[in-house]
């Protein structure tokens, strides 16, 4: 009688598959449905909104009133070049990837042709000590996580240098690749919202005080549009600012609200502490993310200087490269994994190190 061999208690697969970030399976990363795409469309229609009264407005006050055909015309070609602008940025952001966390050439070589491989290819092909470690692995995707790269729970990835996730753009994140691109269009929308609304505000103050000139419902074309212009610059032109300073400082939006990502960047701290590595914002007690806070107001760990941060997003290596950052913004400069560090930080970083060690022993 012949016996069966003992089944062992514990069985590790090594050529289990590990999930790409870049795979397009429908199992890998969930499929979008049309409610997500509503606040795009929507978006849409806010831009092409105000189109027909000021259209309006440019006939009545320009041609019927004043007769100024050339002026018509100068106003026309500015306003739809600015519109151009603003939806060329706008199809860059949707249509394009915003920065996938795949492996490098060499090692997608090596792994099977649908992009996936086991765990022995994958911890024999060019993934070094350093990617392994817990700062620099996602928990979420199980592969490394380059620098600034962060997992989106909605869309069930890691972006390169992820900005934030945006549901205007058909729920998809702002990353390495698109963010320029979304500048772009930011100042578009603003710049054209300025525009119609000046226009709109002088043509208003010339009906004011020439009321029999012009028809009765131009004037209500003409304060609708003012209103709507100056409302949605402010808004607009609040976040440009914003973003403007994120890019004179380099940081982005992640970085600058989540103060606690300064803790993958940390050295190790003393095993006496009981925190994981690198330390969790939950492990901390008051008195260490009160000190986390405080030092991220000045621990800045990739600024390298405002001129150099500029020629990050929008540098250009061919000597033609700036024309296509006129028209939609283009891609970030690099490869969105390696970036210029401040010189200045390990050294921030090592006395908050040592801060939070005895933070608590000196009360």
């Amino acid at each position: 009688m012949q016996m069966s061999r003992p089944r062992p208690l514990i069985s590790l697969n090594l050529e289990a598959p590990i999930r790409s970030n870049n795979s397009s399976d429908d199992h890998e990363i969930p499929r979008k449905t049309w409610l997500q795409y509503l606040p795009l469309a929507f978006l849409v229609f806010l831009m092409l909104l105000p189109h027909p009264s000021f259209l309006i407005i440019l006939v009545n006050h320009y041609i019927r009133t004043l007769h100024k055909p050339v002026v018509f015309i100068v106003h026309l070609l500015i306003t739809y070049a600015i519109t151009f602008l603003a939806f060329s940025s706008l199809i860059v952001c949707v249509a394009r990837d915003p920065g996938p966390v795949s492996s490098q050439k060499s090692d997608a070589d090596a792994g099977s042709e649908d992009g996936e491989m086991g765990l022995t290819e994958a911890l024999m092909s060019g993934v070094g000590d350093d990617d392994m470690s817990p700062s620099k692995w996602c928990r979420k995707c199980w592969a490394p996580r380059p620098d600034r790269a962060h997992h989106c729970s909605i869309c069930d990835r890691c972006v390169l240098k992820m900005d934030h996730h945006c549901p205007w753009l058909g729920s998809k994140c702002v990353g390495h690749r698109t963010y320029p691109a979304f500048l772009h269009f930011i100042f578009s929308v603003t710049a054209l919202a300025t525009y119609i609304g000046t226009v709109s505000g002088f043509a208003f103050w010339f009906s004011i005080n020439n009321p029999f000139s012009i028809d009765a419902v131009t004037p209500i074309h003409e304060l609708f549009m003012t209103f709507a212009g100056v409302a949605i610059s402010l808004v607009m032109g609040s976040f440009l600012v914003y973003h403007m300073y994120l890019v004179s400082t380099n940081q982005t939006t992640l970085e600058s609200m989540s103060p606690f990502v300064l803790l993958r960047h940390l050295p190790p701290l003393p095993a006496s502490l009981r925190l994981s590595e690198p330390p969790l914002e939950h492990e901390l007690s008051y008195n260490q993310r009160k000190l986390v806070k405080s030092a991220h107001k000045s621990v800045r760990l990739y600024d390298v200087g405002w001129k150099q941060n500029w020629a990050q997003v929008f540098g250009w290596k061919k000597p033609w490269g700036w024309v296509h950052r006129v028209f939609n913004g283009g891609g970030g400069k690099g490869d969105g994994r390696t970036f210029l560090r401040n010189p200045k930080a390990d050294d921030m970083l090592s006395r908050l190190a040592m801060e939070l060690a005895k933070v608590d022993k000196d009360i």
